[in-house]
This record gives structure tokens, sequence and C-alpha cells, in this order.
């Protein structure tokens, strides 16, 4: 669907920058996106929302939403659970990707905890060689500044969750260890 005029780019730049928006605005068959500007197919929130509305208020089919909003039934049951969890800020995608660091964790993050030494920067390029030889996979230095700077605790605290976490990693060593040489 071409943009209506020039004073939409920046709403659009602002979409793709919250990640809001709607990759596929000619999907969107519904109406009300066609003849009226307030309803935006640009607005992947608002389509999401309408959606519902149609299908909970109109008692539309939820076949025929999907099919007039551009989604499959599986999205549709999705967004549905998302927004009977948390609203419309439900409808926001979430960012993708991993969710804090997934490398470093349990024995290797208790490991750079204990060669840093109190008072001194960090020697992050050091450090990931480090794990590299002991763990036998790369990790990039900015991932290690970043879980280092992240654990804002007082040490007694931090070294008793590390001792817990290498407790749990430890239990599945031997299992994972066993898998890598099958």
């Amino acid at each position: 669907m071409p943009v209506r005029n020039r004073s939409k780019l920046p709403k659009l730049e602002a979409l793709r920058e919250e990640g809001t928006l709607n990759l596929t605005p000619d999907e969107v068959h519904d109406p009300k996106f066609q003849e009226n500007e307030f309803f935006d197919p640009h607005d992947i929130v608002q389509v999401k929302y309408e959606m519902l509305r149609r299908v909970s208020v109109e008692n539309a089919s939820v076949s025929a939403a999907t099919e007039e909003y551009g989604v499959s039934r599986p999205t549709y049951y999705q967004t549905k659970a998302s927004f009977d969890k948390g609203g419309v800020a439900g409808l926001v995608p979430q960012k993708r990707g991993p969710r804090g660091p997934h490398k470093l964790r349990g024995q290797a993050l208790a490991f750079v905890q204990q060669q840093l030494v109190a008072g001194e920067p960090v020697r992050a390029r050091e450090l990931a060689k480090l794990v590299r030889q002991k763990f036998g996979f790369n990790i990039h230095p900015r991932t290690i500044e970043r879980a280092v700077a992240g654990k804002k605790l007082p040490d007694e605290q931090r070294q008793q969750q590390f001792a817990e976490s290498s407790m749990v990693v430890a239990q599945y060593m031997p299992t994972i260890t066993e898998q890598h040489h099958e």
C-alpha cells in the first residue's frame, strides 16, 4: 500500500524505529484502513488491535478476521494471548534475539568473575582468550564487559549466586560433554 502523503514519512520512520511497522500493509483489507486516515495499515499494533476488536466486538469469525487483516490463524491466537496477558502493550512486538548473555553464564561467568581484580580495569580481550582456552567457545570481549557491568551486587551475594549457578551447570556438564564426544 503506497504512503498516502509525504507527511506520513516521519510516522513510518518512527514505527520502524520502534519495531511496530507492519511490513505487509497491503495485506490489510479492512475498509476502515482504506477509507479513514486514522486507521493506518502500517501500524502493526493498531492492525492487531482492530483484528481482535473485530472478532470480540463485531463477532466476526477468526477465519474472516485473519483473512481481512492478512495474518494466519496461529498469529491471531498468539496476538490474542499477548493481548489477554498484557493489554495493548502486549501487542507491541518484542525484541528478537537472546535476552541477556546467553553464552556467558554459569561456570564461564563465574570463571570470568574470579579473574577480575578489584580496582583494576576489565581486561576483556584477555578474558575472552582465557574463556576460549578453558571452555572451548568464542566470546566477544564486549559481551564480557556487559556481563561484568551488569553485576552490581555486593561481593558476597555475587559469589553466592555464581556458586549456585555453577552447581546447576555442573549437574548437566557430564551429559553435555558426553553428547559432544558421541
